[in-house]
């Protein structure tokens, strides 16, 4: 197979992967963008097996099998609350392709550099392999390059491994989620930086193993404390910038390999995850930069002191507001997605808008411990998309609401963010639901959520408190509901 094939088949590819990431910006196109996503990676795979160069397909072949049945496994096994760390599972597995790529690809230079006197190649070009082939037809200059986008590989890649580890134990709760630095912070950053970049220049001179080996150890080490650093509270945000570091490092493969479809991919995944990441640092008022360098998450002073305390209520008393009710706020978390109470408050909202009730659901851009966590388990439940509006859209409009019920949330409702500047959260837009007329929060217990923020919402004199699983107890609510 030529490649005209080849080209042709990555340029559709890549159009697809396009329109894939196009139809994942709304609910209606979803469905629909993630088949041009999976038909575009069949179709590239496919070339690739065929096209010039492809050397041993058929162990190719079984090694996709081999892989495709693990995540075959995984994916029918993880439930919805489990996908932010499946996806930072994923991309540590990105960035550990884009260390191995760029390590072989020091050794084909180191092969054919062998195999040269006085710049002739000694032996036949096919013998060498296709990518020892692809790098002994390039100039000096073009070789230096070479270095630097396989160094930079490497780099990407080995931040990205070691920080998608990190996100991973955090959001499975396997490691603390508190922000945590060793003693040094930012500087023990910068060293390992700068050491980096003095190993990019021994290496480029040298073109030895041992400066490119020690630049990986800084950066496993960059990425291990820089998510480190991060609080429990922007996770979220995390997810997002780990999902960019991935593809950037996919786009350095790219490089490595003169793979024009997988320079393009990278490039789409690694800037559609900036972009998204600035979105939801905007949304939480957070700085991009200080994101990138994890320097947030932990509190600035001494909090201020919750008083009060907080009510229950049963599910007879929150059937009596919801029959009183004409409008209705239903704001999902990460609760409702353990619960998995979706089905509950889809049947929820059915009957209540058969009572004429004004029923809408209020989204915060972070909900959840993954971008758009709520509108896919919304979705999944059938609730119409006309009803679930964003942060922006729907927050003016509490002081009108007769009953806002909070399923599962905290960071996303707690005052504190406006209230008190010495909160993690200080400054982060939250969905104003005190302003109602009655809230009621279902919630397991008393504890803090994920942040380990205490929430003031619980304690005011309009919050009840339904207690219990979400599930079982929307359940127990439905049978006052008819």
């Amino acid at each position: 197979m030529d490649f005209g094939f080849t080209t042709a088949a990555y340029v559709v590819a890549a159009v697809l992967f396009i329109l894939s990431l196009g139809g994942l910006s709304g609910q209606e196109s979803a469905k629909r963008a993630v088949w041009y996503g999976i038909t575009g990676m069949a179709l590239a795979v496919f070339a690739t097996l065929i096209g010039p160069g492809a050397g041993l397909w058929f162990l190719s072949i079984i090694l996709i099998a081999g892989g495709g049945v693990i995540g075959y496994q995984l994916a029918t096994r993880v439930q919805m609350t489990q996908m932010p760390e499946l996806v930072a599972a994923m991309h540590s597995l990105v960035g550990l392709a884009a260390v191995f790529v760029g390590f072989i690809a020091h050794f084909e230079m180191v092969n054919v550099a062998a195999a040269m006197t006085d710049g002739k190649l000694i032996g036949s070009l096919p013998e060498m392999g296709t990518f020892a082939n692809l790098i002994a037809k390039k100039s000096v200059v073009e070789l230096n390059i070479l270095r630097v986008e396989l160094f930079l590989g490497i780099f990407i890649g080995a931040v990205t491994f070691t920080g998608s580890v990190i996100a991973y134990g955090k959001l499975a709760g396997k490691v603390d989620t508190s922000a945590a630095k060793l003693p040094g912070g930012h500087l023990l950053n910068a060293a390992a930086a700068g050491l980096s970049l003095v190993c990019l220049i021994w290496y480029f001179n040298s073109g030895g193993f041992f400066p490119l080996f020690l630049m990986t150890l800084a950066a496993l080490f960059i990425g291990y404390h820089l998510i480190m650093g991060i609080g429990g509270a922007d996770m979220p945000v995390v997810v997002s910038m780990l999902n960019s570091y991935s593809g950037w490092a996919a786009a350095a493969i790219g490089f490595s390999l003169g793979n024009d479809l997988l320079i393009v991919v990278g490039a789409l995944v690694g800037s559609s995850g900036a972009i998204l990441s600035y979105i939801m640092c905007k949304a939480m008022n957070r700085s991009f930069i200080s994101v990138i360098l994890g320097g947030f998450g932990g509190p600035a002073g001494e909090q201020m002191a919750v008083e009060g305390e907080q009510v229950a209520i049963d599910a007879d008393g929150v059937a009596t507001a919801l029959e009183d009710a004409d409008s209705i706020v239903i704001i999902p978390g990460y609760g409702m997605a353990v619960a998995q109470a979706q089905q509950s408050v889809s049947e929820l909202t059915k009957r209540l808008r058969a009572k004429g009730k004004t029923v809408r659901f209020a989204i915060h851009p972070v909900a959840g411990r993954l971008p758009g966590h709520m509108n896919v388990l919304l979705a999944e439940a059938k609730v119409p998309y006309d009803i679930v509006l964003e942060m922006d859209e729907i927050n003016d409009d509490f002081p009108d609401t007769d009953v806002a019920i909070v399923i599962g949330s905290n960071d996303i409702v707690n005052p504190a963010a406006q209230d008190d500047p010495n909160s993690p959260i200080a400054g982060m837009p939250v969905l104003e639901c005190w302003k109602a007329k009655q809230v009621f929060v279902s919630k397991r217990g008393q504890g803090t959520g994920y942040s380990g923020i205490e929430n003031p919402l619980f304690f005011k004199d309009n919050t009840r408190m339904f207690y219990g699983d979400a599930k079982a107890s929307l359940d127990q609510l439905l049978t006052k509901i008819s």
